[in-house]
């Protein structure tokens, strides 16, 4: 029989980008002394425009003063991937895990981020799939509905997956997503015929389609609060 491992479920709420960038450093700092067991935050951001650490300013399409006056922000991270956006109605999660603890390494931690996006879709009868070579994140045909950019610190991961439910479409307009050109953004929404739940419940739905990719058992613990 396979023992199922304890994973601390953290549901932020809505969080600015900064503030759940410097708890992730904290709870890895944590996870690597051993002091936390493995941890996954689940969130939403305030619109919020992300570049990955190869910092390809070129694939942002409009001046930085022009994103202060949609009301967005930028920042530069170091994790893989290229430019994002980040912003209310997109389920967001961020794993603390020891990859060494689970017995996995990145590629295939990185698959089971997509199937654990592409199980979700499934949920509401949409065929999602990993992209073709060169094309991070999880499609629906040509239409991104998921991304991924992840950080691996001595075994630990942190950043992660984001996940289209109904976000505003037009904030990705102003970015070439993921560096991908003339490939379109798409939603839950969008490709499903089916009513949706309320963002939580999907968020909700999120979490256990991770939780089962990886093996884990969860306990929900409510951050809203956090500050």
């Amino acid at each position: 029989m396979s023992i199922r491992r304890c994973l601390d479920v953290w549901k932020m709420g809505t969080l600015n980008y900064l503030g759940a960038l410097k708890l992730q450093e904290q709870l890895v700092s944590d996870r690597k002394a051993q002091k936390i067991t493995d941890t996954l935050l689940s969130l939403q951001h305030p619109p919020t425009y992300t570049l990955g650490k190869r910092k390809t300013e070129h694939n942002l399409l409009v001046a930085e003063s022009e994103l202060r006056n949609m009301g967005a922000e930028l920042h530069y991270t170091q994790r893989g991937g290229d430019i994002t956006y980040h912003g209310p109605n997109q389920a967001i999660l961020y794993p603390i895990i020891s990859l060494r603890g689970i017995g996995i390494g990145a590629r295939t931690y990185v698959e089971k981020l997509e199937l654990t996006m592409i199980e979700l879709a499934s949920i509401y009868d949409v065929i999602a799939s990993p992209g073709q070579k060169g094309e991070t994140g999880v499609w629906v045909g040509d239409r991104k509905i998921g991304a991924i950019g992840v950080r691996i610190q001595n075994g630990v991961t942190s950043h992660g997956l984001a996940f289209n439910i109904d976000p505003d479409l037009n904030y990705f307009k102003h970015i070439v997503p993921c560096g991908i050109a003339d490939k379109e953004v798409t939603s839950l929404r969008r490709e499903t015929s089916l009513e949706l739940p309320c963002d939580e419940v999907i968020q909700e739905q999120l979490i256990s389609c991770f939780a089962k990719q990886f093996g884990f058992s969860l306990d929900m613990i409510d951050k809203s609060h956090f500050q």
